[in-house]
């Protein structure tokens, strides 16, 4: 059974005119006459009454037509969901990203993606940036939004966002009242870092910026988390630094104030692999995260 014979039963079944029914498919009377009789004969049994005045659908033939309609609307279907997959307009793709991305920066580009891109599913996967280049590396994440890569080839990142750090405090210290804090306001004051394992790209960009300002505060805990860092601050442990995004976990008893002679930020960068065969990737990067053709090549 093919689907140009039940393409032809569908239109005769519609006519009940074999004269009509060619005209419409674009071909003479016999052939179509003999499509419908091979179908028949595949079948086993009639499906069109014929005589030299009328064309009717036998019971078969009316329980056949729900079908046959069915089977065409479906193989038009899968024909249409395969362009748009070999386009990137259907598909899946796997974003792992850091917690601190959730904050704003993933959930935006989620909206973004079922808005421009419906038919393609995000699947989300929250890591550490350790585990995110490894899992990217390895091809199990299509994606990364992440602080940090190594320097490995066949990567690609695109700087999404860059964004200040704060200095994060409980609204009880009484620094709360500045608008701003002199970096050296931080010396010998208690003192909530990240973890130098799995807070790494902020262990280091904070304690780098404070043995470059000869800054050494009493640091009384570390935590790998923004979240748990500032609860730690909110706890009244002590200050920390942390990235602006923190904001927007909007964590009752914790204020953010500038610091006033430092210019320090924390960058956002989305990751891919230079060579994948996913076309949804590649219309994710460039119609959701906007990122020019030639970067995503």
């Amino acid at each position: 059974m093919e689907l140009r014979q039940l393409a032809c039963f569908a239109v005769v079944a519609e006519e009940l005119h074999f004269g009509r029914a060619a005209k419409r498919l674009g071909m003479t009377q016999p052939p179509l006459s003999r499509q419908i009789q091979l179908l028949e004969q595949q079948l086993g049994t009639l499906l069109l009454e014929r005589n030299s005045r009328q064309v009717s659908l036998t019971t078969a033939g009316r329980s056949f037509l729900r079908d046959a309609r069915y089977l065409l609307e479906y193989s038009q279907r899968a024909a249409r969901n395969a362009r748009r997959a070999s386009s990137g307009g259907a598909g899946r793709i796997t974003l792992g990203f850091t917690a601190v991305a959730s904050y704003r920066l993933m959930p935006d580009l989620v909206v973004r993606s079922r808005q421009l891109l419906p038919d393609v599913e995000v699947l989300l996967r929250e890591m550490v940036t350790p585990e995110l280049a490894r899992h990217l590396v390895a091809g199990e994440l299509d994606a990364v939004l992440t602080r940090a890569l190594p320097q490995q080839s066949g990567l690609n990142k695109y700087l999404m966002q860059r964004e200040p750090l704060l200095v994060a405090l409980a609204d009880t210290h009484p620094m709360a009242v500045l608008n701003q804090i002199p970096l050296q306001g931080l010396h010998r004051q208690p003192f909530v870092l990240y973890s130098p394992t799995e807070g790494k790209y902020f262990h280091d960009r904070v304690v780098g910026a404070l043995e470059l300002a000869d800054v050494q505060p009493a640091f009384v805990q570390s935590a790998g988390q923004t979240h748990t860092v500032l609860a730690l601050v909110r706890a009244g442990l002590g200050m920390a630094i942390v990235p602006a995004s923190a904001r927007e976990l909007r964590l009752e008893g914790v204020v953010f104030r500038p610091l006033a002679d430092k210019d320090l930020h924390a960058d956002i960068y989305l990751a891919w692999r230079s060579r994948h065969d996913n076309p949804a990737l590649d219309a994710f990067l460039g119609r959701v995260a906007g990122i020019e053709s030639a970067a995503i090549d």
